[in-house]
């Protein structure tokens, strides 16, 4: 079937799909009326305004309140110049190109045969995935972080590796989850990304220390050890191995042990798979398989830190499993988990209140990854990279070798032979990511249905 042959038929089919995206978005699954960025701005407001404590902040109406690094509260004091309304439309703005720049780092390339317009619709599509739109509607800072990682994953993919790790760093500096993916560059062999990521995370961190010291020491001796901060973790919207074990044990506690068992396997599972990977250079599948192992290991995963799925959706189009992709994309677009929301007991239960951590650990397991040199197609180059070949009265023209500005989606090898001459760069905590205290309002970690919240914003 044929798409519209004008642009402005175009332009009219993404502005319907956008505005039906963000009328679905706001009503069926449920607005989740901003609550992590109110708590974002909460914090700040009251530091900065009212000489209060980072971490004694709790968004009125709740018990709920800042629980990331301090170098992320520095990072957010900008929003103490604006008020809450005019943070929103800026965190949804950046939302928006963070999503933007996802995409085109994964599949803008292969995109360009299409032009404007199939960008907008790759655009449009995962915005639906429950992971994004949650990201959006609690005003959450994953995309943001996605899009800092993959920035050093297309430098390293690309030969630019002189910065590389920058993002990294301020990544793992934001929120601990990412700092794993320093375990990658260490992983490929790639010290120097590595070492860049370390000194932009003690750098940040010392920063922090600077600015606010006593957040600091308290941060790092107390609230960060502190298990009672971290949330319920048996809450159906926790998809990691600790959540999935502490549905198992509820009421009672899960085992420690059980979760550093599994948490131990599935790290080496990881450092298996990663390592033939970056064997062959497939960066795009040794950044998607990271993203995977953070998701599962980390205490806690609510279903909106589900955005470092995305990698993945990339390498299994670039691979042609299309039906693979499209059944994943389906069920991660149908908030189904959220059926076993009141009672997870039972074997119904153990399998459909866990149905994202399973597809999680599925790719973990079977993500095509490292397909021998030989298949693999090389990076696509930018437009000007490679030219025709010349005719037979025409001059010979050199062939362009090396040139950046391949897609990851395209697997991260370029025209050059491998090696360090090539230019082509060997790519070689999981903190408590969710709300911290148990309470009885929180969309994702409450014992009151999510459909049913209301708090009353703190004044701007």
């Amino acid at each position: 079937m044929k798409g519209p042959a004008t642009n402005g038929r175009r332009l009219l089919l993404v502005c319907g799909l956008a505005v039906a995206i963000g009328v679905f978005t706001a009503t069926v699954p449920l607005l989740r009326d901003w609550f992590d960025l109110r708590v974002y701005y909460g914090t700040v407001d009251a530091w900065a305004h009212h000489d209060g404590r980072i971490y004694d902040y709790q968004l009125p109406g709740t018990t709920y309140g800042f629980t990331y690094p301090p170098f992320a509260a520095v990072g957010m004091l900008p929003m103490t110049l604006v008020g809450l309304h005019t943070a929103i439309a800026i965190a949804l703005l950046l939302n928006l190109a963070a999503l933007a720049a996802v995409v085109w780092i994964l599949v803008g390339p292969a995109l360009r045969r299409y032009g404007w317009f199939g960008f907008a619709l790759a655009g449009c599509l995962p915005a639906l995935l429950e992971p994004v739109r949650d990201t959006f509607s609690f005003g959450q800072v994953n995309l943001l972080l996605l899009a800092l990682v993959l920035s050093d994953a297309w430098l390293l993919s690309t030969g630019r590796s002189r910065w590389a790790g920058v993002g990294i760093g301020l990544a793992a500096a934001i929120k601990l989850t990412p700092a794993i993916f320093i375990a990658l560059l260490l992983l490929a062999g790639r010290r120097r990304a590595a070492g860049v990521a370390t000194a932009v995370v003690a750098a940040a961190t010392a920063l922090a220390a600077w600015v606010a010291p006593e957040a600091s020491r308290f941060y790092w001796t107390e609230a960060l050890w502190d298990t009672d901060r971290i949330g319920r973790l048996a809450y159906v919207s926790n998809q990691s191995l600790q959540g999935v074990l502490a549905r198992l044990a509820a009421p009672g506690e899960p085992s420690r042990a059980a979760w550093a068992s599994a948490a131990v396997v599935v790290l080496g599972v990881w450092a298996w798979r990663t390592s033939r990977a970056l064997a062959d250079e497939d960066w795009t599948a040794a950044f998607a398989l990271t993203g995977l192992a953070a998701c599962l290991v980390s205490p806690i995963t609510w279903v909106h830190h589900l955005v470092w799925l995305l990698p993945s959706f990339a390498v299994l189009l670039h691979r042609h499993r299309l039906r693979v992709a499209a059944a994943l994309y389906a069920v991660l677009c149908s908030s189904v988990v959220w059926l076993w929301f009141d009672d997870s007991s039972g074997l119904d239960g153990f399998l459909g209140s866990n149905t994202y951590t399973w597809i999680t650990l599925g790719l973990l397991l079977w993500l095509p990854a490292g397909q021998s040199r030989v298949n693999r197609p090389a990076l696509r180059r930018r437009a000007r990279a490679t030219p025709a070949a010349p005719r037979a009265a025409a001059p010979t023209m050199p062939a362009a070798s090396g040139q950046p500005g391949a897609s990851l989606l395209e697997g991260g090898a370029t025209g050059s032979p491998p090696g360090p001459a090539a230019g082509t760069a060997r790519v070689s905590r999981i903190d408590p990511t969710g709300w911290t205290r148990p309470a009885a309002a929180k969309p994702q970690s409450s014992s009151s249905r999510a459909s049913s919240y209301t708090v009353t914003p703190p004044p701007a």
